[in-house]
C-alpha cells in the first residue's frame, strides 16, 4: 500500500502515494460472472441437464472458433472460459504463466493449514466491518488486511514493529490482532495528522517515531528501543514493511539487526511495483515459475497479450521487457522508495541477490487471495501469477457462509502478493 517515504520527513500527497494497484471499482460485465459460480445450488434435475447441454453446445463452438489457439490460455469472459473448462473448472487456466516460490533453505514452511484460514476468516470478517476506516483508498484491503492480522494472530509477538503506517489502518489490524501488545511505528507523517481530513486511527500504545521524531528503519539503535520496552529475544518480534522501499535493502537491515519474522505488504510482481520486491527477486529461470522469455512470438507474449484485456495488472511483453530484453525487477532496474530511485542491474546482479535471499530464508509463504474473481469480483491482478485462493471459485456457499458477500467488493483490489518471511543468518 502507499504508505510513507521512509526517506525524508515530509507529508505525503495523494498523487506520491497513490498505488494503481489498489482499490477500485470492478466494471460491471464482471458482476454476471458470480452468478456463474452459485449454480451448484441448482437442485433441478431437468435444469441440470439443460445446463449441461448448453455447455456441451458452448464447448462445441468455442473450440471450432479457437481451434488455432486452443493451446493459449483462454480471457476471463465467462461465456468462453466456461465453454472450454465447465463450471467446476473456471480456474484451471490460471498458473500457466508460473508462480514464482521463493526457495528456503530447509524446506521448511509454515505450520497453518489451509482450514486455519477459513477459521480465520470467518473470525475476521466481523472485526474488519467495524475499521475506522471504510474506504482506505491507496491504502490496504481485505485480503492484505486480514493476512496481517491471521500471521500477527498466530506468530503472539512480544511487540510489532511497522515501518509505514498511512493513515493508521495497518496499526488498527495490528491492534485488533495483539490487543495488548505494544507496537513501534516508524513513518514520516504521524496518522494523527490525517484526522483533520477524516477517518484514521492513532493507537495508544503505539509508540510513534514520525513527524520531526521520525528515524528510518535502517537508522534505529533497535537493540536500544527495544531494551527501553522490555524486550531481549528478537525471535518474539514481528517487523511489518509497507513503506515502498527497496525489499532487498530491508532484508539486509533487519538481518543486520537480528530479526526473524517479517511481512512485506506489497510483494509486487515482476515488471509492476515502485520498488524491488522479493517476487522479483525470486523469480529466476532455476526457480519452478521463473523467468520470462521476451521474444514476442512466443506462447508466453501469446498468454500476456490476451490476459491483459480482463486483467488491469497483468503485464504484456512490452510492459516486461526493456532494453537488450531485460525482464528482471521492473524492466531491468531495481526501483526504491516510490520509484524515485531507479538503479539499471544486469541479470547477473539479479540472480546474485536471488542467491542471497536463499542463504537467509528460513520459510517463504505468499498470502493467497481470499476468494477466486467470480466470487469477489476483483479486476485488477492477474490470478495467473498468484497462489490459488482460499475459497475457489464456485464455492459461493462457503464464500457466503464467512460473510463475505457483505463486504463492498472494491476492498477485493488491492491484493499484491503480501509474504510472510524467517530468516535467520548464513549458514557457514
Amino acid at each position: 500500500t502507499a504508505a510513507s517515504s521512509a526517506v525524508s520527513p515530509v507529508p505525503e500527497s495523494p498523487t506520491s502515494l497513490a498505488d494503481e494497484s489498489k482499490i477500485k471499482k470492478p466494471p460491471l460485465y464482471l458482476l454476471a460472472t458470480n452468478y456463474i459460480s452459485r449454480f451448484g445450488l441448482v437442485k433441478s434435475p431437468c435444469l441440470c441437464l439443460s445446463l449441461c447441454l448448453l455447455l456441451i453446445v458452448f464447448a462445441l463452438f468455442s473450440l471450432l472458433l479457437n481451434s488455432r489457439s486452443f493451446v493459449c490460455v483462454s480471457s476471463y469472459d465467462p461465456i468462453s472460459r466456461v465453454s472450454l473448462f465447465g463450471l467446476d473448472g473456471v480456474d484451471s487456466d490460471f498458473g500457466s504463466l508460473g508462480v514464482p516460490w521463493c526457495r528456503s533453505k530447509h524446506g521448511k514452511t509454515v505450520e497453518w493449514t489451509s482450514k486455519d484460514l477459513i477459521n480465520g476468516l470467518e473470525e475476521f470478517v466481523p472485526i474488519y466491518e467495524t475499521r475506522p476506516i471504510k474506504n482506505n483508498l491507496y491504502g490496504m484491503g481485505f485480503d492484505h488486511s486480514f493476512g496481517l492480522w491471521f500471521i500477527t494472530r498466530w506468530l503472539k509477538p512480544d511487540i510489532m514493529i511497522e515501518s509505514g503506517a498511512f493513515k493508521g489502518h495497518s496499526t488498527w489490524v495490528l491492534r485488533q490482532a495483539m490487543p495488548d501488545t505494544p507496537i513501534i511505528s516508524l513513518t514520516p507523517r504521524h496518522p494523527e495528522k490525517y484526522l483533520k481530513k477524516g477517518p484514521a486511527y492513532v493507537d495508544g500504545n503505539c509508540t510513534y517515531f514520525a513527524g520531526k521524531d521520525f528515524v528510518d528503519f535502517g537508522s534505529v539503535d533497535w537493540e536500544k528501543v527495544l531494551k527501553n520496552h522490555g524486550i531481549s529475544d528478537f525471535s518474539r518480534v514481528l517487523v511489518f514493511f509497507d513503506d515502498h522501499q527497496n525489499e532487498l535493502k530491508r532484508l539486509k537491515q533487519a538481518l543486520k539487526a537480528g530479526f526473524h519474522h517479517l511481512v512485506f505488504e506489497d510483494n509486487y510482481d515482476t515488471g509492476t511495483g515502485d520498488h524491488y520486491s522479493l517476487r522479483q527477486i525470486c523469480d529466476q529461470f532455476y526457480i519452478r515459475g521463473g523467468g520470462h522469455s521476451c521474444f514476442k512470438d512466443s506462447d508466453e507474449a501469446r498468454i500476456r497479450s490476451k490476459r491483459k484485456k480482463f486483467w488491469e495488472k497483468a503485464v504484456d511483453i512490452d510492459e516486461l521487457c526493456g532494453p537488450h530484453e531485460a525482464w528482471w525487477g521492473v524492466r531491468g532496474e531495481m526501483r526504491d522508495n516510490f520509484n524515485h530511485n531507479k538503479t539499471t542491474i544486469s541479470y547477473g546482479e539479479h540472480f546474485q541477490n536471488s542467491r542471497f535471499v536463499e542463504s537467509i530464508l528460513d520459510v517463504y509463504w505468499e498470502l493467497p487471495p481470499t476468494a477466486g474473481p467470480s466470487l469477489t469480483h476483483q479486476t485488477r491482478y492477474d490470478p495467473g501469477r498468484a497462489p490459488p485462493p482460499v475459497v475457489e471459485d464456485g464455492r459461493y456457499r462457503m464464500f457466503q457462509r464467512l460473510g463475505l458477500d457483505r463486504l463492498e467488493r472494491s476492498v477485493f483490489n488491492g491484493y499484491t502478493q503480501m509474504v510472510y518471511l524467517q530468516i535467520s543468518k548464513p549458514e557457514s
